[in-house]
């Protein structure tokens, strides 16, 4: 029997990652900041599908909320890190909070987590995933602040897998293009059409795939890859 903790289970990626592991027969922790009603929502449609749902409320742009977190998790064969949110405008712009926030819930959160769940996954010779970002590959101007903090998950899992690799763990990461989640929310339609038209499958992608690709980096399919980024973005970036 599996369990699976991820993080920003709520969300879009998080919710179908979920599902999709629910199906496979995964018991999972479900983290989530402030969005109780989806989680709600998620734990019914997860223990309708026969197995346990755990759900765990914590805001991980306070790193001293991680303690509180990995206390509630015993068993532990996978960490799915999806939680994270965008920071639009100029570099220049951004107060000393705002870059606060977004290195504590995209970077030194998810980094205290993975260390002190370590011995856990150890145990189990289990895999992490990190939901990363094509701007953490290739950076993008009026999102410098995230950029950096998605660039700096792919160098984790770089230098990470290497140290774990003879543990048996392994440690990659999912580099998505534009997704259709609420993250999009803030762009007119007019910007999502300008988005759409650069991609050159010329659609977003839905979460399902999302989940698909985080699922096949779990699986035994994935056993001799780690330390790899796996860019699911439409051919936005080869």
């Amino acid at each position: 029997m599996k369990y699976a903790l991820i993080t920003g289970a709520s969300g879009g990626i998080g919710s179908s990652t979920a599902l999709l592991l629910a199906e496979e027969g995964w018991n999972l922790y479900l983290h989530y900041h402030s969005n109780e009603g989806a989680m709600k929502d998620l734990i019914h449609k997860v223990e309708a599908l026969g197995v346990e749902a755990i759900p765990i409320q914590g805001n991980l742009a306070n790193p001293e909320e991680v303690g509180d977190l990995v206390h509630c998790i015993f068993r532990l064969d996978a960490i799915i890190c999806c939680s994270g949110n965008s920071a639009w405008g100029l570099f220049q712009d951004h107060s000393e909070d705002d870059l606060d926030q977004m290195i504590n819930l995209h970077v030194k959160s998810p980094l205290i987590l993975v260390q002190k769940l370590l011995p856990k996954l150890i145990d189990r010779k289990g895999a992490i995933v990190m939901v990363s970002s094509i701007w953490g590959q290739i950076g993008a101007a009026c999102e410098v602040v995230y950029s950096t903090v998605k660039g700096a998950q792919l160098a984790f899992v770089k230098s990470l897998s290497k140290e774990l690799a003879l543990s048996g763990v392994r440690v990659n990461a999912v580099a998505p293009g534009a997704v259709d989640t609420s993250m999009m929310d803030a762009f007119t339609d007019e910007d999502k059409e300008s988005i759409r038209e650069e991609i050159p499958m010329g659609r977003f992608a839905q979460p399902g795939e999302i989940a698909d690709s985080i699922h096949f980096l779990l699986s035994s399919r994935a056993s001799y890859i780690t330390g790899q980024t796996l860019s699911v973005n439409g051919g936005w970036h080869t």
